[in-house]
């Protein structure tokens, strides 16, 4: 018997033991045992979760703080559900999913993960340079290539040790669990600092956590007053508002539970050794490893973020003095953000006047007609300027103080990127053996682990632009990816041929699929608003297309000839 596998019958005993003793017992077993929910947690608490975040109480306030909520929750059901088909059956989904219920399915599954998780790693690396050249080593800028060059070596090196298994599997695992332990930690003593100061609305915060749907449609209310000081142009500055509000959206639904995650939660279970005994186990590691991390760490973003930026104009751009009467001096970037939307604005009102211009003449033009817009339009674009990590950092200063905000804000980021890079490298190497029918270990696996690597060219394709907000439209894809997975294992944990005794029955049941039906109606939601929002017909084509195919391929197993060997009973 091999050292893993008395481990995981030793880790059974114990489980056994703990559930005939019951209470306290159990559950200190499974705090003990706990482990694949903190690999989740690594990669939801990740860059795009904590830009989500930021954008989030930036654009929202307060009055977003449930959605990650409801992501989470029911990204918990999900994950849970496909848990408890791993567990029960002790196979891996991919053939379940292409022997039981659709070939087309299981493939777009697999296909979709990996375009996520190149996608998804593009922002990681943009913001982890951005986090060293804008907080921790401002003498490096202009250094992205050597940057990023250490990240991805370091990365790889990381997830080297994943696939080595043993003491470097509990060395990832606990380093793992330290970092998110920091990142919590780190934001959590923000919000206490605030409300100790007297500095947060508190009735304002618990009215944020009830779900509004109308925010997918309308401006969050504190920006009433500001839109009415624009007159007949509100509505050009309220829809504005609400398309940067539905991505952010979007972008904290989709960074909650990502369809790569639901590729590696399986896989990493099985990975341990993991059989039925553990059914229990996976869904408190979810809960306590996962959702209760990530809960605590986002909402206390989101509420640094809204103290610090919410409805407040960026410094500098309109003309504000300091505490030493001096003019201050807006930031270059995020200048050319809201000159760029005086110019739609300008555009809105005037379009005979810049009709046929383009480049610098269209800027030159839309410039002479600055002064006739109404303060109430330049107030509300100095709003809406997008923050990047050398402005988001301030979101810790009520804690630190400025100068230890851009250290522990950077050394934060760059964790949180770091972290993900390597869960995305990793969830690649499963998805690459999966795919071809390699062992999920050795030589192919690491090869199939450094397909996100491609990655590192996210700060030059996302060159000149706010690093942070790259994990905005990546997220949005994701988003679209989303309800693959939920529909597939939806019908997987109804399948009687997979489950066998174990599906569920009775009261179990109805609740599985009445919480994974509202899951896979969200998801679906968000993903059609993505799609439409971002392609157009184009995008509603393509899932047309998808759904036909996977009809076909269900039509043509059902109708075809039973093989002489399995119709003999």
């Amino acid at each position: 018997m091999s050292a893993e596998t008395s481990g995981v019958e030793r880790e059974r005993t114990m489980l056994l033991d703990a559930e005939a003793k019951g209470g306290g017992a159990k559950l200190s077993v499974w705090v003990k045992l706990s482990g694949p929910g903190w690999l989740q947690s690594a990669i939801t608490l990740g860059g795009g979760s904590l830009a989500g975040s930021l954008f989030l109480g930036m654009v929202g306030g307060y009055s977003l703080l449930w959605l990650q909520v409801m992501a989470m929750v029911f990204g918990v059901v999900m994950l849970g559900a496909i848990g408890y088909v791993a567990l029960s059956t002790g196979e891996r989904p991919f053939g379940l999913i292409n022997k039981h219920v659709n070939p087309v399915l299981g493939w777009a599954w697999a296909l979709a993960t990996l375009a996520a998780n190149i996608v998804w790693c593009l922002p990681q690396f943009s913001l982890a340079n951005a986090a060293v050249q804008q907080n921790l080593a401002p003498s490096l800028e202009g250094q992205t290539a050597l940057i990023c060059g250490v990240i991805l070596c370091i990365a790889i090196g990381i997830t080297m040790i994943y696939d080595s298994g043993g003491k470097g599997l509990k060395i990832y695992e606990n380093s793992l669990r330290v970092l998110v332990a920091l990142i919590v930690l780190s934001f959590f003593g923000v919000v206490i600092k605030l409300m100790t100061s007297g500095q947060l609305e508190i009735g304002a915060i618990f009215g944020g956590l009830i779900p509004d749907l109308s925010l997918m449609s309308k401006p969050a209310p504190t920006f009433n007053d500001a839109l009415a000081a624009t007159g007949e142009f509100s509505s050009f500055w309220s829809n504005r508002i609400v398309s940067m509000q539905r991505d952010i959206m979007i972008t904290a639904v989709a960074t909650a539970v990502g369809i790569n995650m639901t590729f590696l939660f399986p896989y990493s279970l099985l990975k341990k050794g993991w059989d039925r005994a553990f059914r229990g186990l996976s869904l408190f590691d979810l809960s306590t490893g996962m959702a209760i991390p990530f809960l605590v760490a986002t909402g206390c973003v989101v509420i640094a973020s809204a103290n610090s930026f919410h409805a407040q104009p960026a410094p500098g751009l309109l003309g504000e003095t300091g505490a030493d009467g001096q003019v201050v001096e807006a930031d270059k970037g995020q200048l050319g953000q809201y000159e760029g939307m005086l110019i739609d604005r300008v555009a809105a009102e005037y379009p005979g006047e810049l009709a046929g211009l383009e480049g610098d003449a269209r800027t030159s033009k839309a410039k002479e007609f600055f002064g006739k817009l109404s303060e109430g339009d330049k107030r509300i674009a100095a709003m809406l300027v997008k923050r990047d990590a050398k402005h988001l950092a301030k979101a810790l200063a009520p804690l630190t103080g400025t100068f230890v905000a851009n250290i522990v804000f950077g050394f934060g980021v760059l964790a949180m990127a770091l972290s993900t890079i390597t869960i995305l490298m990793l969830i690649s190497g499963f998805t690459f053996c999966e795919v071809f029918g390699f062992p999920q270990t050795g030589m192919y696996h690491r090869i199939g682990c450094l397909l996100p690597a491609i990655g590192v060219l996210g700060p030059f394709v996302w060159s000149g632009k706010v690093a942070f907000w790259l994990a905005v439209p990546t997220s949005v894809f994701g988003m679209a990816l989303l309800p693959i997975a939920y529909f597939t294992f939806f019908l997987l944990m109804n399948n009687k041929a997979v489950l066998g005794d174990d599906l569920p029955k009775g009261t179990s049941r109805i609740i599985w699929n009445v919480l994974m039906g509202i899951a896979c109606g969200l998801a679906t939601i968000g993903a059609g608003w993505s799609i439409w929002s971002k392609s157009g017909y184009y995008g509603v084509g393509g899932v047309a297309g998808l759904v036909l195919l996977a009809l076909f391929v269900h039509v043509k197993r059902s109708t075809a000839p039973v093989a002489a060997s399995e119709s003999v009973s």
